[in-house]
């Protein structure tokens, strides 16, 4: 597995297929909710297994900080080390641009995952489409 950084329109479409696919899809979260007005000002990933696009994320920097959003992972790809390949991409992202950290919105079922990751919770948790969350940072 293998991620990138989506440098073209192929590359965009993939990423946005996996989020719709988890986000719309699975979780049942409205396209427009989904798909926002932050998709032009980020940088988005897209995680690959042999070619096939399995995994996707996004970044911006917000607030002096990288801000990961849209982290998902097809079903089949879950456990198997495919959302750390992510997140060590969107790390390396924000230590390239010399930021100090990274924050996220995390669901909450997925809150051990970035505890793993170094995360620590820094907010009550929230609803967001209908989702409960809470917000995590990482300091480099």
């Amino acid at each position: 597995m293998k991620v990138i950084t989506v440098q073209s329109p192929k590359e965009r479409q993939d990423a946005y297929e996996v989020r719709k696919r988890v986000f719309v899809e699975e979780q049942h979260v409205p396209l427009e909710l989904e798909i926002d007005e932050h998709e032009e000002e980020a940088a988005h990933f897209v995680l690959y297994d042999e070619g096939k696009p399995c995994g996707a994320g996004r970044f911006r920097t917000k607030d002096g900080l990288g801000k990961a959003e849209r982290i998902c992972i097809l079903p089949d790809y879950r456990k198997k080390g495919a959302g750390r390949l992510i997140m060590e991409a969107l790390e390396t992202h924000a230590k390239g641009q010399g930021l100090p950290g990274v924050k996220l919105d995390a669901q909450v079922h997925a809150i051990p995952f970035y505890e793993k990751l170094g995360y620590e919770i820094i907010s009550d948790e929230f609803m967001d489409a209908g989702i409960p969350h809470k917000t995590m940072k990482k300091t480099f």
